[in-house]
């Protein structure tokens, strides 16, 4: 089985809405073993609509439809697919039935526009709304079996795990279509597509592939099986090879994130570890991300923004004369500001950060991007340089997960791959 899903409105192709149905109805669907073949988006035209599910029928078997069922002039669903299927609109007795009793349960007249909901074309079937007062409509155009759903989500929903899923369900005969997700941070796509070689070869079942947003590389594992019992084994299989070529470079699967990651093996540690933070170019970006996590307060107890060359003499004992022969954005700063801070919080470790976020500031020795990192432990402090691609805000972000990513392989007792 395979399916193309189409969303309607003018709303959606302004992009003054976000089409979420999409999403979920993708979702859906591949969890009951259907290939998904396409989506297609159409504003509120009825050629386009037309076009749109004449083109789309034809390569799937199931079309799901969401909005453009509503009452007003714009709503154009059910006329587009009455003209594909080339039969006349007919009122629906049940579904006219309906709304009177909608509008006379809530003591209101219904209006003379709402009557057009009930207008389904001639051999097609109606699909009950319960939570609303648009009726879905059923039909088959060629081999293509079409489903045609409110584009209000919840009534969408509704609509659709009662009508659609089960005819899907019972067609696939169990298969499933499961994934999984796998994060990592550090390396690039291109090198993380290296590590997994032959895991990511076209066609394989499972397939391996990545996907980047936010400065991580996410691995994102799919699996077509006979069942659901099948489809997790083969999983984990896959998942284990995944991290059998990464190896800790992976740092959390699903939705977990990097900053939970390393909050978590904080509070794991023996002896209670503590970290305590001292940035320039990030702001407290590292503190924030630190104290997004739930619990934090076991492992965070000291932050310090000295964004200006005082403040980092005053408030971290980093010598005048270390700054004025280095340059702030240094080796010997970044060290000085770690060591600094965690002498002053009394913790176990310290991160520091010093660079040029831009868009302004860089120097051909010290291009825009240039960070210093340094991570102050109980085995001693070391420092690492990193150039930073990006806007400002994204060498801001890139730094502070680098700088989480430094006290996360500490904590595993392990130098950084990269």
């Amino acid at each position: 089985m395979n399916a193309c899903i189409l969303s309607i409105g003018d709303e959606l192709v302004l992009g003054q809405t976000v089409d979420t149905n999409s999403a979920w109805l993708s979702q859906q669907l591949a969890a009951v073993g259907c290939d998904i073949v396409a989506h297609a988006t159409v504003g509120d035209d009825q050629l386009a609509c037309e076009t749109a599910i004449r083109e789309l029928s034809q390569r799937a078997n199931v079309l799901v439809i969401s909005g453009g069922i509503g009452p007003t002039e714009d709503d154009l669903t059910r006329q587009a697919l009455a003209a594909v299927l080339d039969a006349p609109l007919e009122r629906n007795a049940e579904w006219m039935e309906a709304l009177e009793t909608f509008f006379a349960s809530r003591k209101r007249p219904m209006p003379e526009i709402n009557k057009v909901q009930a207008l389904i074309p001639r051999g097609a079937t109606m699909l009950y709304n319960h939570a609303g007062t648009a009726a879905g409509i059923r039909a088959t155009v060629g081999t293509c079996e079409v489903f045609s759903t409110p584009g209000v989500p919840k009534e969408m929903k509704a609509m659709f795990t009662r009508d659609v899923l089960p005819w899907v369900s019972e067609k696939t005969g169990g298969a499933v279509v499961a994934s999984r997700t796998l994060h990592t941070f550090g390396l690039g796509e291109s090198a993380v597509a290296e590590k997994l070689g032959p895991l990511m070869t076209r066609g394989r079942n499972p397939s391996v592939g990545t996907t980047v947003a936010n400065g991580y590389v996410s691995l994102r594992l799919n699996v077509r099986a006979a069942s659901r019992e099948e489809g997790v084994r083969q999983l984990d299989d896959t998942e284990a090879a995944c991290r059998g070529a990464l190896a800790d470079v992976i740092f959390g699967s699903g939705t977990d994130a990097l900053p939970a990651a390393v909050g978590t093996m904080l509070k794991a540690a023996p002896g209670q570890p503590t970290v305590a933070t001292a940035e320039s170019c990030t702001g407290g970006l590292v503190a924030k991300m630190l104290t997004d996590v739930g619990g934090s307060s076991g492992y965070f107890h000291y932050g310090w923004v000295t964004y200006a060359n005082t403040a980092k003499a005053e408030q971290l004992g980093v010598s005048e004369s270390l700054l004025a022969q280095h340059g702030a954005v240094s080796e010997p700063v970044a060290i000085a500001m770690a060591d600094g801070a965690r002498s002053r919080a009394n913790s176990t470790y310290a991160l520091s950060l010093t660079g040029i976020a831009g868009p302004d500031g860089g120097t051909p020795d010290k291009p825009v991007g240039t960070v210093w990192i340094a991570l102050a432990s109980p085995t001693g402090t070391t420092a690492r340089k990193f150039v930073m691609p990006g806007d400002r805000e994204m060498v801001r972000d890139r730094s502070a997960k680098m700088a989480l990513t430094m006290l996360r392989f500490a904590l595993l007792g392990k130098p950084m791959p990269f």
